[in-house]
């Protein structure tokens, strides 16, 4: 039993502190490291300083969350059980097993109040910068004078794990730089990592390194220290201009006999290491999972203050909405993901006889055209919008100064970019867009696949997409990277042949209740002569057939997609001479396709036909769709630098070279 000696905040502290432990041991599986340690400063943060209602965990304007150090889950959980979000003690006991929304680390959709997935470490920390933009961005396109209906901060906690990261030290480098000053992060400092002592490897003056980024640094030199925490956090709730970190000097695993080693990152305690940490802290040693009344009724407390928060909000944009009727309905348009009615209505139309264009610079026509019509489309390149074409004409620079800008920079950082778009999606209002080479996609692909995991809706356009780029050589000229793109689940991967695909591919983009990526070519293409309606109903299948000699079946199906669909029809046409009759399917998205029923599939890749497919990268998925009969002309081997016509010929990617494999395949 407790002894009531006890105070407040330290009851509090210990009851979170021991949900935690008590999950981990009970599943015998978890972090109970960081939940001892950090508990105090996120009791803090909770309980005095965060805006959110958990009587409506979507209300807009609250304050955002992130745990970046998402292995201290049991904490987060722990917050919410307490805070009243819908995580009952039966899901804290089922804490990390099948079925449980309590999983290993945080998952984004699995209980309200988890703003975002996180335990690869460094994610969290981007998505939190990604988020202050959206903020940022918001409040400067619909806030008015004496008006604020956006006005939030976004915590996070970070570890000593998350500030190694490299994707950390892109997106800090980057806040700093944009000035964001509604971002406060808590640093654990604990001195301790998986391996050991951070002395093994990461010595370095933290602090210093965030000053010279830009960002203002506080400090805290006790993690037990309530008062100096709050006293901290109140300064750091001013806007000075600049983000802000709160080093917080903690010990992981506190009060355990693991305190301050390694053991203590992601190993249970153990009964026996419980009871003495129990003891240690003034802890009833049974039962498990106990939440004192005092302990209720604080966090009880909070309930109604959220309740009261966003009351007054709701006042406020009843005035707003009253003063601003246009406004306000765009606003609510954003918040819904509603996109405003004609959007897609002025998007343009290419004709062949206007010649060729590269798909990159079809994208940025319709780009432009959608953006006109959506004000919240916003994004930007990693220091290459000259070369992906992704700058909007209207749009102004994203600066603290003019926070309503669309174009963002976000430097030569494709890793950040991704993390950041992904935190704009989950804080909602916006359509995120981001582009970099396909080779670079390799930089970015751990928040790519994350934004598939969360099902974000984010668009990444990803130009120069094969090696007929050419000149710059095998270093930019992506092999497996289509491939390696389209293994992540529930991720569309498109890559339109011609200028009209890619509009239908942005119509399709526009309207994913996922992320997709738009693969697009530097060089110019033909403009298929096939009628726009029959290009927009193949895409949105996501194949179909572009080229079919005369009524009856066809001797072979060439099968290709992006820039490579056009070789394939200079060979049909060529094959006719051989008596041989070609089918010509372009296949922009195989995910989509995939998902068509078998009838529509059979129709555009008839089973008992000969198939060769025809694509620019690594050929190891085509087997699928030719059969073990089939082949496919593809790349087991790195590019090479040289005229991109060059290349793409003496590789093996001309008409001659496909008639030469259809007349073997068909001889055969």
């Amino acid at each position: 039993m407790l002894d009531g000696s006890m105070d407040e905040d330290r009851l509090c502290i210990n009851t979170l502190r021991f949900l935690s432990v008590d999950m981990v041991e009970k599943a015998r599986s978890g972090h109970p490291g960081l939940p001892l340690g950090a508990a105090p400063m996120l009791y803090v943060l909770w309980t005095k300083f965060l805006r959110h209602n958990p009587k409506n965990p979507a209300w807009a304007d609250r304050d955002r969350f992130v745990l970046s150090a998402g292995h201290g889950s049991a904490l987060l959980y722990a917050l919410l059980h307490l805070s009243g979000y819908e995580v009952g003690m039966d899901e804290l006991k089922n804490f990390r097993q099948w079925g449980s929304k309590t999983a290993g680390h945080p998952e984004y959709g699995a209980i309200e109040g988890i703003e975002a997935t996180t335990g690869p470490l460094g994610q969290g920390f981007a998505m939190g910068v990604g988020m202050a933009v959206a903020e940022k961005f918001l409040a400067g396109t619909f806030n008015r004078p004496g008006m604020e209906i956006i006005n939030h901060k976004i915590y996070a906690l970070v570890s000593d794990g998350d500030l190694m990261e490299g994707v950390a030290s892109e997106a800090a480098s980057l806040a700093g730089t944009l000035k964001l000053d509604n971002l406060i992060y808590l640093y654990d400092d604990n001195k301790v990592s998986l391996e050991g002592s951070t002395e093994l490897a990461f010595t370095e003056d933290v602090a210093g390194r965030f000053r010279a980024l830009g960002w203002r640094v506080l400090n805290v030199n006790d993690g037990n220290d309530v008062v100096a925490i709050e006293k901290t956090l109140s300064e750091a709730v001013g806007n000075c201009g600049k983000p802000t970190l709160i080093v917080v000097k903690t010990h992981i695993g506190y009060g355990s006999p693991k305190q301050d080693t390694k053991d203590a990152h992601g190993e249970p305690l153990g009964t026996e290491g419980v009871i003495y940490t129990k003891k240690n802290l003034g802890w009833p040693t049974e039962p498990n999972f106990i939440v004192p009344e005092q302990a209720k009724k604080v966090f009880a407390a909070l309930r109604e203050r959220g309740r009261n928060l966003e009351d007054k909000n709701v006042e406020l944009y009843a005035r707003y909405k009253s003063a601003y009727p246009q406004l306000s309905a765009a606003y609510e348009d954003a918040l819904s993901a509603r996109l405003p009615a004609g959007w897609d209505e002025h998007l343009p139309v290419f004709n062949p006889k206007d010649g060729a264009i590269a798909t990159r610079d079809a994208s940025s026509k319709a780009l432009n055209a959608i953006a006109e019509k959506v004000p919240t489309l916003i994004g930007g390149s990693a220091d290459l919008a000259p070369s992906t074409k992704t700058l909007l004409k209207d749009g102004k620079d994203f600066v603290l100064s003019s926070a309503a800008g669309r174009n963002i920079h976000y430097g030569v950082r494709e890793h950040a970019m991704a993390g950041l778009m992904n935190g704009m999606a989950l804080h909602g209002g916006v359509v995120p867009y981001g582009a970099t080479f396909l080779i670079f996609s390799d930089y970015a692909k751990p928040s790519i696949r994350l934004s598939a995991l969360m099902g974000v809706h984010n668009i990444f356009l990803f130009t120069h997409d094969s090696i007929a780029l050419g000149e710059d050589g095998p270093t930019h000229q992506p092999i497996e990277q289509l491939w390696g793109l389209r293994a992540i689940p529930g991720f569309k991967v498109i890559r339109p042949a011609d200028a009209n695909e890619t509009v239908s591919v942005w119509k399709i983009s526009m309207l994913s209740h996922g992320p997709v990526a738009i693969v697009l070519t530097r060089q110019k293409v033909p403009v298929l002569d096939v009628k726009h309606k029959v290009i927009d109903e193949g895409v949105k299948r996501g194949g179909y057939i572009v080229v079919e000699p005369d009524d009856v079946p066809p001797n072979i199906i060439l099968i290709a997609t992006g820039s490579e669909v056009h070789i394939a029809i200079d060979a049909a046409k060529k094959l006719l001479v051989h008596g041989i009759r070609a089918r010509v399917v372009s296949m922009p998205c195989l995910e989509i396709f995939d998902s068509q029923d078998r009838e529509y599939r059979d129709s555009v890749i008839p089973p008992k036909i000969p198939k060769l497919a025809i694509e620019a990268g690594s050929p190891i998925g085509w087997w699928k769709y030719v059969g073990e009969s089939g082949r496919v002309i593809g790349l087991t081997r790195f590019g090479s630098s040289a005229p991109g016509n060059i290349v793409m010929e003496k590789l093996g990617f001309s008409a001659d070279n496909i008639i030469k494999h259809a007349l073997e395949m068909l001889k055969s």
